[in-house]
């Protein structure tokens, strides 16, 4: 029973991974899971410089899920090759570093100083993230800005590129395209959708930041339909994600196109869910007398 699958010429033990901001950087969540039977760790948002993050309170729990507007608090590029990438090079799993930015030379900037780390197999890159010479709006809410900052990317990163798409846009298919067009080696979707909770006896807003980021079970049909889109507009591999808490989740991504998949808010609920996913994709190729997890991928047309 082959359980392997290849994502731009990268092979995975197979298709589970982590969300990006759900896990840590692995070290936090070693004590409850092996990592050694991951397909790969997707570490949390990684900046050229540590990001404070933004005001509290910036987490709320919401119907099938959570609102979040940490605001990418992270401890920088420095830190994470210091300490985190010589913990993971432990383990056998593949890691993808998730790299965000303010603009086009602080993603550069990451990217170049992980070029030359043994441990880093792919680079993620979150275009959610504000633009800021142009404004605010995210590099990945606009097909030209996404397709220029891949474009750059492509020409400083040594391992492939992994671009991580916003639902917050008209058309995913659309943005899938611009990515593939201007080099990138893979895609991951979705990313979290905009949200909104107010307290109505404090009559103000649950989340400081007004706005954050809806993630978990509710937003799973909206996540696989995108995923379908995006599959079938472009060639490259796609990487889904979007309210997984089962392997009957993480199938259904398959079946709709994606040659990854990556559990996030669940892992909150529970820190177990990761190997209960493999474990579980892996009965369900018993029950199906499913040989090789690739016939599974796009099987749905």
């Amino acid at each position: 029973m082959n359980t392997q699958v290849t994502i731009a010429g990268v092979t995975f033990k197979n298709p589970v991974m982590t969300a990006s901001g759900t896990f840590g950087s692995g070290m936090e969540y070693s004590e409850f899971v092996d990592l050694n039977r991951l397909g790969a760790v997707v570490t949390k948002g990684v900046a050229n410089v540590p990001w404070p993050g933004n005001p509290t309170p910036r987490v709320a729990e919401v119907y099938g899920g959570m609102l979040n507007a940490i605001g990418l608090q992270n401890p920088g590029v420095d830190v994470m090759i210091e300490r985190d990438l010589p913990f993971l090079a432990d383990f056998d799993t593949k890691v993808i570093v998730n790299v965000c930015g303010k603009s086009v030379q602080d993603y550069v900037d990451v990217v170049e100083r992980l070029s030359d780390q043994p441990t880093v197999h792919m680079l993620e890159i979150n275009v959610s993230c504000p633009n800021v010479k142009e404004g605010g709006i995210a590099f990945g809410q606009d097909p030209k800005a996404l397709f220029e900052i891949t474009q750059e990317l492509k020409k400083h990163a040594k391992q492939p590129i992994i671009m991580k798409l916003s639902p917050n846009v008209t058309s995913i298919a659309e943005m899938a395209k611009a990515a593939e067009a201007a080099g990138s080696d893979a895609i991951s979707l979705i990313n979290t959708i905009t949200g909104m909770k107010i307290d109505i006896y404090k009559k103000t807003f649950a989340i400081a930041n007004k706005t954050g980021g809806m993630s978990g079970p509710a937003i799973k049909p909206v996540a696989v339909r995108m995923v379908y889109e995006a599959s079938h507009a472009v060639k490259i591999p796609v990487i889904g994600m979007g309210g997984i808490a089962t392997a009957e989740d993480a199938i259904e991504f398959m079946l709709a196109g994606a040659t990854g998949v990556a559990v996030g808010a669940m892992n909150f609920h529970n820190p177990y869910a990761t190997v209960e996913v493999v474990e579980g994709i892996e009965r369900y190729m018993q029950e199906q007398g499913v040989e090789d997890i690739n016939e599974l991928i796009g099987a749905v047309k």
